[in-house]
């Protein structure tokens, strides 16, 4: 993995530091772009306003609040699936913010989540 890229296949998170340096990586990878998109784009921001629920919910599920390390683990486990199917991160360049795909609006969330939580 090189610094701009991010890889479910890194160092185990285990701490508070670990998950905001992940979480870090996250936000300069595909997190800003995103974040700056959706103040464009409405239809964008209420997808991510989407994302970011069920990212609630779901840690809310598995008896975990919103926190670095349960942020970072969920977007892991979220980039861990997509790469499975041999997909890596799309290049943030050629992403088109109008129509992103599920991983981009999760992962995005994870970022806006991460943000309002103070997790960075």
């Amino acid at each position: 993995m090189t610094t701009n890229e991010l890889s479910a296949a890194t160092a185990p998170l285990t701490t508070d530091a670990s998950a905001r340096t992940y979480l870090d990586q996250l936000m300069a990878q595909i997190g800003v772009d995103g974040l700056v998109a959706s103040l464009a784009l409405p239809g964008l921001l209420a997808d991510v306003d989407q994302h970011a629920s069920a990212v609630r919910e779901s840690l809310a599920a598995a008896g975990r609040t919103v926190m670095p390390l349960s942020l970072a683990s969920y977007a892991r486990s979220v980039l861990a699936v997509h790469e499975r199917h041999g997909r890596p991160l799309p290049d943030v360049s050629r992403i088109d913010w109008a129509e992103p795909e599920w991983t981009v609006l999760r992962l995005v969330a994870v970022c806006a989540l991460a943000e309002e939580h103070a997790c960075l």
